[in-house]
């Protein structure tokens, strides 16, 4: 009787090296699935971040706004007010921030504010400045116009045209980064030097 010998036999090595190609692909592939997951959630992450410097203000204003008049009867022609940052709120870099001034019948754009801090107000139609800054660490250069941290920015702003009693303005304050912050207030009836508006 004839044996025949078969040598096609599938031996453990082999299983294993079949076995170890699977698992090796299997790795390559999960690996490159979860970096494309990272990736996405890491864009994800930066749009949403973005969207929320972009939809939010980061400014606020601290106590009255006060409106100042030279000759009362004309109605008032300066506003002085302070900002500061709200909770948690990015910096605001002023020098690259503009202002407008809106009333019924006029738009303006008042462009970049004045780049030094001065504690005298504008005199110029228009012109806005950092008047004082307050909190301001000792190690900080005094006349940057970056509000950060607990600091407090006093503006003042020369109005293009006189805004006289009963009559509404709106100051719109526009960062680099973020959105505008308007301040919309009402010359009272009675005109004096220094009016409180509201």
């Amino acid at each position: 009787m004839l044996k025949i010998r078969n040598d096609e036999a599938f031996t453990g090595l082999e299983a294993a090296i079949v076995l170890i190609a699977f698992v090796v692909v299997a790795a390559v592939f999960s690996y490159v699935v979860l970096g494309a997951g990272f990736f996405t959630t890491q864009k994800s992450q930066e749009v949403v971040y973005t969207s929320v410097d972009q939809a939010s203000s980061s400014i606020e204003i601290m106590g009255d706004v006060y409106g100042i008049s030279e000759t009362t009867e004309k109605g008032i022609d300066t506003v002085r007010f302070t900002v500061g940052l709200t909770a948690g709120g990015s910096p605001v870099d002023f020098s690259d921030s503009t202002m407008s001034f809106t009333t019924k019948t006029e738009v303006t754009s008042l462009g970049n504010p004045s780049s030094t801090v001065s504690t005298t107000l504008p005199t110029e139609e228009g012109d806005w400045k950092v008047l004082t800054v307050n909190n301001r660490d000792s190690d900080k250069d005094p006349s940057s116009l970056m509000l950060e941290g607990r600091e407090q920015f006093v503006l003042g702003i020369r109005l293009p045209s006189k805004v006289t009693a009963n009559n509404d303005f709106i100051l719109s304050i526009r960062p680099a980064v973020g959105t505008a912050y308007s301040i919309d207030r009402t010359v009272p009836e009675r005109v004096k030097a220094v009016n409180a508006l509201y």
